[in-house]
């Protein structure tokens, strides 16, 4: 049985009176020694407060918790940009960040974290919680109070020139009780005077404002298409304007009304986004951790493999390996397709009980504190590429080569697609697959690189040049599934490699070069024993 952070009545009349008071002292545990440092997360927040402007306080919520199944919730996972500034991973919290000291002499501040209160009965349940003294000591904040004391903290948001969030959390749970997320969301809109709003019509107007161009205001219509029926998409005038007349003033005008009326979120997203998208030495030590997990848990996954093996028995023998070097969890929902599902590109069902003589694509990347991996290898599940298999693979890998040679700081990030689709759509065009360098899409349907780190899918600036310190991924690639309109010799092959790199001054460092990428390694590593070889287990009854 597992009943999370609801407890029963029953229990609370019958429990309450003897539950244990924990010391924290009490328990002897070997924990990694290799998280974030407070010193790293305090010189974030002061990162932060230097890109703020003057009389301004930026307001960071914890995630909210998500059920499951009835009783049972998903592990929690706090929202990294909270997580990044003050190292707290728990939910029902709430970080403030003052550009000025605020208050006077010893009881001057600039930051103020609301945590969720000790509560022995309930953390006998769902574990130990820090509380404001293990704020205080661990994470090191002089100021910390309970959620619950937020509604008497006295603050007066109105006499800020801006107010720096990222939209209001809209599912904010059920509980509503005092130091609830509910409590203090709702706490924060009356304090500061602000209205409900649907966040992903305000991520999508900051989107557009920050990077809606002339050029791309096309695809910007298109990918608001599918959301036009929606009520908040339907009455904001701003989206109904620039869908009525999409043209350069018409986008310049939305620009300058989303920056009156949305400062505050323009603001935050621009800096978080500046932070994020360049990492720090001690952020990028656990994405090279997360990134090398991930390629030894590929490798061996090529040793391991045989036709008839199933998709999720792969999937547990990667999950294995990233547990075995202390990975917490993976970045992402791992994506493993034989043959045609590997056309998918987002297929998670992992349910084909016998991989076959096909190819298999692996998606999958561990996470480590908190930092993901994207990794991504294509290999064939009897260690041998078909003539067809080979030639289509051998695109992919050339592209992602010329890519790899642009991967240096002051690269336009934007050439980095120019480039591949120019590979890709060559060699389609070569094997009479697409006539035209225009149809590349057909059979190439997403973009080639995202940055990752503590979001697989991870903040950073995508208008400018590379920057040293970044970290991204290069990942072509080729999709053709049953049914295309070419020789069926080619149906069902689906070919992704994905590494990550790290942004130098003069080249870029291939992270997840552990795991083998050239078809002849492939086929090597494909002969070697596998540490699973031997492992046999009992037939079902």
């Amino acid at each position: 049985m597992k009943l999370l952070y609801k407890i029963s009545l029953v229990t609370a009349l019958t429990c309450t009176a003897i539950a244990p008071a924990f010391s924290q002292t009490e328990v002897i545990e070997k924990l990694p020694t290799d998280y974030l440092s407070k010193e790293f997360h305090a010189g974030r927040r002061q990162a932060l407060r230097d890109k703020m402007p003057a009389n301004s306080v930026a307001v960071i919520f914890a995630f909210p918790e998500q059920v499951f199944s009835n009783d049972v919730n998903y592990v929690y996972h706090q929202n990294p940009d909270l997580y990044y500034l003050s190292g707290y991973k728990e939910p029902n919290a709430m970080l403030l960040v003052f550009k000025d000291m605020q208050g006077s002499g010893s009881n001057a501040y600039n930051e103020v974290l609301f945590v969720q209160k000790r509560d022995a009965a309930r953390e006998q349940w769902t574990g130990k919680r820090l509380g404001v003294e293990g704020a205080k000591n661990k994470l090191g904040f002089k100021d910390a109070y309970n959620s619950a004391e937020f509604a008497a903290f006295a603050i007066d948001f109105k006499k800020f020139g801006a107010i720096l969030y990222d939209g209001i959390p809209g599912d904010v749970g059920a509980d509503i009780s005092k130091g609830s997320l509910s409590d203090l969301v709702s706490t924060f809109k009356s304090k500061a005077g602000i209205k409900d709003a649907d966040k992903g019509l305000l991520a999508d107007l900051t989107l557009i404002a920050q990077r809606g161009t002339p050029k791309n205001i096309d695809r910007i219509l298109a990918y608001l298409k599918p959301k036009l029926d929606q009520d908040a998409y339907k009455n904001n005038t701003l989206i109904q304007a620039l869908v009525a007349k999409p043209d350069s003033a018409t986008l310049a005008d939305f620009k300058a009304k989303v920056a009156a009326d949305m400062g505050g979120t323009v603001l935050y997203d621009d800096a978080l986004t500046e932070l994020r998208g360049v990492k720090t030495p001690e952020e990028l030590a656990l994405i090279k951790k997360a990134v090398q997990i991930s390629s030894i848990a590929h490798a061996e996954a090529m040793r391991a493999v045989t036709p008839a093996m199933g998709e999720r028995e792969l999937e547990g023998i990667m999950l294995y390996v990233h547990k075995k070097y202390g990975a917490e969890d993976e970045g992402y929902p791992p994506i493993v397709g034989a043959g045609g599902n590997g056309c998918i590109l987002h297929y998670e069902e992992n349910n084909a009980t016998a991989v076959q003589n096909q190819l298999v694509l692996m998606d999958v990347g561990a996470e480590y504190h908190g930092y993901s991996a994207d990794v991504t290898r294509t290999f064939p599940a009897n260690g041998k590429f078909t003539v067809e298999q080979k030639a289509i693979y051998q695109i992919v890998y050339d592209a992602q080569e010329a890519v790899f040679a642009m991967c240096k700081a002051g690269v336009p990030y934007a050439q980095l697609e120019v480039k591949t689709r120019e590979v890709l759509a060559a060699g389609l065009i070569k094997l009479g697959l697409i006539k035209t360098a225009a149809e590349v899409g057909k059979y190439y349907p997403h973009g080639v690189s995202h940055h990752i780190g503590l979001d697989v899918h991870d903040k950073g600036s995508y208008g400018g040049p590379l920057l040293e310190g970044m970290v991204i991924t290069v990942e072509p690639g080729i999709y053709i599934p049953a049914g295309s309109p070419c020789d069926r010799k080619w149906w069902n092959i689906g070919v992704r490699i994905e590494d990550d790199i790290q942004i130098g001054k003069d080249k870029g460092i291939n992270l997840s070069a552990d795991a083998p990428r050239s078809w002849q390694e492939i086929e090597k590593v494909a002969l070697q024993k596998s540490i699973f070889d031997a492992a046999k287990f009992p037939a079902l009854k």
